[in-house]
């Protein structure tokens, strides 16, 4: 936060504030008359385009100004006040005045869970709010998937259409109440109401019925977690074959039943966004909610409703000696986006939910439950979106306005606004009709709630995914970005790097400066530019994309490079393709790739912990999830000409008769001790000694861990991404930040 000016009210001046931040609909206005009327003060303070706009007259305005950022509300975040003297007025009384509609440069917070308060009055039967599923306050409650634009009142969101009754419209004018000018304020005679009665639904979920209700972001699939029939028709109803489910409890006392947590990881989970947080599994829940995976992502409620499905599970359904606990899963039917739409979730849920509970107040965006771990004792994010979304990036400084697209999978866009990146929340993948529209909404929605209008559209160097596409019909001018250069520079941004630095990105596939199928890179990144130092050793794709979804193809080609090829039809002998994967992998033209996710795909296929992957990134988490403790094998790399090849390792895991244990800590071991080398080989020969670590495998934490200790050690500051996501998430943050260096670099003219 940066303070303005040193103005003072003396001889009865007046004081005019600026408050730029996150400081509307988070009960920053009621806060600031209290403090006024506290300090006897005239004047007012009103919501503006820019954020609050605050005018006090009297002896003790000045203390009021000091006393400002220092007792504000917990969801209000301060950037900067700026104060200058007026005129005076002789203001009888401070009031909240109407807001001033302009040109957007405030931003909305993230929706956020129920507080305390809140949670006290949903369970005192003297409460008005007694068992209301919809209570909230100034400090907690929907925002952001409500908002239809800015500034933040009630007429600009989806709560437009319930008109206050006289309790409520009394709350919200006194000055008192926790209430004060909360926007989404409601109660059961005058708000939203529910579908159906809890204790239908907890009766429904005590059945082995699977429930879909309607939340924050999005519709939720819920089920007893316990019930294995249940989880696996989930499965099958959803045709989700083996990628995990969350789960969710009641309390943050139920997670000692069914993982093992630490103080970080409790304390991330009891945080105001309720990420899903991954934590290790004491396997007690169904065996099919994470087929043959070492962790669990687990939630708490979010929402008033959902507090109230947990105490009547518990009150109507007491389970002896243990906590209840619900798969809670996005309500996506194959992987389309998450739905929102009341009557569009009765067509689409009816072959999957056995009940489906809705209510009457609209979600305006739609937000998927983020997705978090503590890894290197931080918060990583696997997917960044509500509770966390839109909070922004901050950037080094000032920045032109730009629009970034992101990539094909997991994608999210970048709006930059002065020194702010706002990071959509996760839309997901854009090889759907449905997933581009979302994609085109999140886009518009975006631009028009910042009041932003892009001078640049930055997209990824590959010209057939969605997004560059859009890019190229939008008619403005264009700035293409390497794949792996914008995972550095993801990096880069959030940690305001303005010098030199290394980046070694660890990823699946993104088309390279040349065309190929990068993958594991090793890259120099000055200004605007990159100059790609390494890369690893490549690997042949037999099939193509099939290799991709199919690891026993990529153990295949680590068998051909070995030279023991003839071993594949016997190795693989279930494989329909395996008798004839030798001579084809001989043929010359046959794809390559120098991707880590193909490296460890081939891994995970000569363990034979698996073939053929139902969900991207199975092959990968199953390996990781058999290590016990990882273990570095001596001469099981080289590095030649910046080239780091694992064949040596890869010679290791396809002995006959390996642990997959043993194996498993061999490859995490050795390719975390082959990446330190190489980087401090490169660190030596550049005189960089910064390195930006990023893409998708960095998601996996031990990894990330043996590679940022063993920089450490090795005299390197290794910097992971904490704000966005390493894998394509994160993308959009990184476009953003080099075409902004290319601007500043060349100037528009040279963008087109």
């Amino acid at each position: 936060m940066t303070m303005g000016g040193e103005a003072t009210a003396r001889d009865g001046r007046r004081l005019r504030l600026h408050v730029r931040g996150a400081v509307q609909g988070v009960g920053f206005r009621p806060y600031v008359y209290g403090l006024a009327t506290r300090y006897r003060l005239g004047g007012f303070v009103a919501n503006d385009s820019h954020g609050v706009v605050i005018e006090v007259e009297g002896e003790r305005a000045s203390d009021f100004v000091r006393a400002l950022p220092l007792e504000k509300p917990p969801l209000a975040r301060i950037d900067e006040i700026s104060v200058q003297p007026v005129g005076a007025v002789a203001s009888e009384g401070f009031y909240i005045r109407a807001s001033d509609q302009g040109r957007v440069s405030t931003r909305i917070v993230a929706d956020a869970a129920t507080c305390p308060k809140c949670l006290s009055e949903l369970f005192d039967p003297a409460s008005r709010f007694y068992r209301y599923p919809f209570v909230n306050c100034t400090h907690c409650g929907p925002r952001y998937t409500i908002a239809e634009r800015l500034p933040y009142d009630r007429a600009t969101t989806a709560m437009k259409r319930f008109a206050m009754c006289k309790a409520c419209a009394g709350d919200y004018a006194d000055p008192d109440s926790r209430r004060f000018h909360a926007e989404a304020i409601a109660c059961p005679q005058c708000g939203p109401r529910l579908s159906h009665g809890i204790e239908d639904i907890a009766a429904a979920i005590a059945a082995g019925k699977i429930v879909a209700v309607k939340g924050l972001g999005g519709y939720q699939l819920v089920c007893d977690a316990r019930d294995e029939a249940a989880v696996q028709r989930l499965r099958q109803r959803k045709q989700r074959d083996q990628k995990p489910f969350a789960v969710m409890v009641g309390s943050v006392d139920a997670v000692a039943g069914i993982a093992d947590a630490d103080a970080a990881e409790l304390a991330l989970l009891e945080t105001s966004p309720r990420p899903i947080v991954l934590m290790t599994s004491r396997h007690r829940l169904s065996p099919a909610i994470a087929p043959e995976l070492a962790r669990i992502g687990i939630a708490l409620p979010v929402t008033p409703l959902l507090h109230l499905i947990f105490e009547a599970l518990d009150a109507a359904h007491p389970l002896a000696g243990e906590s209840w606990a619900i798969v809670a899963t996005s309500a996506n039917p194959g992987g389309e986006p998450l739905l929102i739409d009341n009557r569009e979730a009765e067509l689409r849920l009816a072959g999957i939910a056995d009940l489906i509970v809705s209510h009457d107040r609209d979600i305006v965006t739609r937000a998927d439950d983020s997705v978090a771990a503590v890894v290197a004792g931080r918060t990583q994010f696997s997917r960044r979106a509500r509770g966390y979304v839109p909070e922004p990036v901050r950037l080094a400084r000032p920045v032109p306005p730009i629009l970034a697209v992101g990539g094909a999978l997991k994608s999210t866009v970048t709006v930059t606004r002065g020194s702010e990146a706002f990071v959509s929340q996760h839309v997901g993948d854009l090889d759907t009709a449905e997933g581009v529209r979302v994609f085109e909404e999140t886009i518009g929605h975006l631009l028009s709630t910042l009041d932003v209008e892009p001078a640049v559209i930055a997209h990824d160097l590959h010209p057939n995914i969605a997004s560059t596409r859009f890019a190229e019909a939008s008619g403005r001018r264009l700035i293409a970005v390497q794949h792996h250069h914008a995972h550095a520079a993801s990096v880069m941004a959030e940690h305001g790097l303005a010098a030199s630095a290394l980046a070694l990105v660890l990823d699946g596939f993104g088309q390279g400066s040349d065309g190929g199928n990068w993958g594991g890179e090793l890259l120099l990144c000055e200004r605007a530019q990159f100059r790609r130092l390494g890369h690893l050793a490549p690997m042949k794709m037999a099939g193509s994309d099939r290799a991709a979804r199919e690891p026993w193809r990529m153990a295949a080609s680590a068998l051909h490079g070995l030279a023991r090829g003839n071993a594949i039809a016997t190795r693989f002998a279930a494989q329909p393709q395996a008798a004839r994967l030798h001579a084809l992998l001989d043929q010359p033209g046959v794809p390559v790739t120098t991707s880590a996710g193909r490296l460890f795909d081939a891994a995970a296929g000569l363990l034979g912990l698996c073939q053929v992957q139902s969900y991207e990134g199975e092959a990968a988490m199953k390996l990781e999830a058999r290590v016990r403790a990882p273990r570095s094998m001596k001469d099981g790399w080289t590095i030649e000409d910046g080239v780091l090849s694992l064949f040596p390792l890869l010679a290791r895991l396809a002995a006959e008769g390996i642990d997959p244990v043993e194996g498993a800590g061999l490859f995490h071991g050795t390719l975390a001790a082959a990446c330190v080398d190489w980087i401090a080989r490169a660190a030596r020969e550049t005189d960089v000694t910064t390195v930006a670590l990023s893409g998708g495998c960095f998601l996996n934490a031990i990894l990330s861990c043996e590679i940022e200790r063993g920089c450490i050690a090795a005299g390197l500051l290794p910097l992971l991404p904490r704000q966005v996501p390493p894998n394509d998430g994160g993308l959009s943050l990184g476009q953003a930040w080099i075409a902004t260096l290319q601007l500043e670099q060349y100037g528009l003219e040279g963008t087109a």
